[in-house]
């Protein structure tokens, strides 16, 4: 997936401003090597930078890593998938923010996390999507590509939604103490009239690959007619989040 960070920055920024609170459950302490996994334009690595510790950020996305790479240049940047990853000093955490939905190899990831984990109390805090994450709008926009006969791109699988109790198993599973787990509704407000589009144009890309611009246009203002009622408020479009946040160690 080919990620467009001017609109990830100018429009999606609300993506690192909840993500602030995930810094405060990670609470980094001086001195100490945190990974950022997702670091996405690596606002959220910055943060935990100020916080005086040491801080490398990976992305799976070249992009992502050459925005943050010009935004924050003392900070290391690397091109690194979630699912395989190795560092020879290990970390004393792993943060991740709004980034682990989008592997579909969790089971992976997971090992891959807790083997970059220093032993006997290294930490990995995480959040994002959980069950029943934007589901109205991937139900709408399912919905509205099968109608126009696009199928196969309706039947995709492009997120990793899972509940609680499945993820803590998953972390309990690979060796993790969860220590904190909440699943939570977070209804999102998108910046400006046409932030709905703007989110599925952002983050929905897969689902509408290989269709001519036209096309898109029109399948996004289908979405757009059938969410009207439920995700359009005072005149502001909403994305109906539900976050998963958990804090585990090693």
């Amino acid at each position: 997936m080919k990620w467009n960070t001017n609109l990830y920055d100018n429009k999606h920024e609300f993506v690192s401003q909840y993500g602030q609170d995930v810094v405060e459950l990670l609470s980094p302490k001086e001195g100490e090597l945190i990974l950022d996994l997702g670091c996405g334009t690596g606002d959220l690595a910055a943060v935990i930078r100020d916080r005086k510790a040491t801080v490398i950020g990976i992305d799976s996305s070249p992009d992502m890593i050459e925005t943050a790479s010009k935004k924050y240049p003392d900070i290391q940047f690397e091109v690194k998938s979630a699912t395989d990853f190795t560092y020879e000093q290990k970390f004393d955490a792993i943060f991740s923010n709004a980034t682990l939905h989008w592997v579909l190899d969790y089971k992976k990831a997971i090992a891959c996390i807790y083997d970059n984990l220093k032993e006997n109390g290294g930490r990995f805090v995480a959040e994002f999507g959980g069950k029943g994450n934007v589901a109205s709008i991937i139900d709408a926009l399912k919905s509205t590509l099968r109608n126009k006969g696009y199928i196969s791109n309706a039947e995709k699988t492009v997120w990793y939604f899972p509940s609680l109790p499945a993820y803590t198993s998953l972390l309990e599973e690979a060796g993790f103490r969860v220590t904190f787990a909440a699943h939570f509704d977070r209804p999102t407000l998108l910046q400006d009239g046409h932030g709905l589009k703007n989110w599925l144009r952002m983050f929905a890309t897969s689902y509408l690959a290989g269709l001519s611009n036209d096309v898109v246009e029109t399948v996004l203002q289908d979405v757009e007619d059938q969410l009207r009622e439920t995700n359009l408020k005072d005149g502001a479009w909403y994305a109906d989040y539900v976050r998963l946040r958990v804090v585990a160690s090693k």
